[in-house]
């Protein structure tokens, strides 16, 4: 609900990138994030393909499912500003991919043709504001020692990801580092490389009505929270003292048999 892009992403391309390993296999080509051929053959076109579509099952999977975390920036920032963060980072990551390849290759001799393909970059510079802005709730302990949260998942899929391929962490680095020029308004990234109103408009008549979602009727609304995942979060907490208070009071009952 109110994150049709997030849900545009999220079917997409990960139905096209299904439908290439299964069906289309021959034109898998088409959307290889080949440097060699960028660079040497001014093949730009490879940018937006490359880096759209996944090639690989199990980064389709795992970016898909933190696409589905991070919709709460777009119920946040509204699909408008949503849409500015992704291409300002997508466009940040492509130049700093081909920086860090060339310096890669100066400084340890090691010559890079092609990256994974896929939507990462703008999927790993989404770490940027969910360590920022997203609050640390614990849920429970392991051992007594280590704390799980309510973020603790997100990170072990971002950690996944991290460790599907030998070069990811070049993307990885790029959309950290391209999502934190972004987030900290550095030389005002953020006024440049925005989304106009009036391509927004435009898809906002065009597109969104395809991928909008009715709100949760079956979901009671707990406390003031402004978006229904800070409800939801409410609701766990309550439900988590309804729980301890029952627990101690089952205590006080044991003590007062024995």
């Amino acid at each position: 609900d109110k994150a049709p892009l997030s849900k545009s992403l999220l079917l997409v391309p990960s139905a096209i990138s299904i439908l290439l390993t299964l069906l289309f296999q021959h034109y898998q080509k088409f959307f290889a994030y080949n440097l060699q051929a960028i660079k040497e053959d001014f093949q730009i076109w490879r940018l937006v393909c490359g880096r759209t579509i996944c090639l690989d099952l199990k980064d389709t999977f795992c970016s898909s499912l933190l696409i589905y975390n991070f919709r709460i920036f777009e119920r946040r920032y509204g699909s408008r500003k949503f849409s500015s963060f992704l291409l300002g980072v997508w466009m940040l990551s492509a130049l700093f991919d081909l920086l860090l390849v060339e310096t890669t290759q100066y400084i340890f001799g090691i010559t890079i043709n092609s990256l994974p393909s896929g939507f990462l970059g703008p999927v790993f510079a989404l770490f940027v504001p969910f360590y920022s802005s997203i609050p640390r709730v614990q849920v429970t302990q392991v051992l007594g020692y280590f704390s799980i949260t309510n973020k603790t998942l997100v990170y072990i899929l971002g950690l996944q990801l991290l460790t599907s391929g030998s070069y990811i962490w070049i993307l990885a680095l790029s959309g950290l580092v391209s999502g934190i020029c972004y987030n900290s308004s550095i030389l005002k990234v953020h006024r440049i490389l925005c989304v106009p109103s009036w391509v927004a408009k435009i898809f906002s008549w065009t597109l969104e009505p395809i991928f909008s979602s009715a709100e949760p009727t079956n979901e009671v609304r707990v406390g003031m929270g402004a978006t229904v995942d800070i409800q939801r979060q409410q609701r766990m907490e309550l439900l988590d003292r309804q729980i301890m208070m029952s627990q101690v009071a089952q205590m006080r009952r044991q003590r007062q048999q024995q």
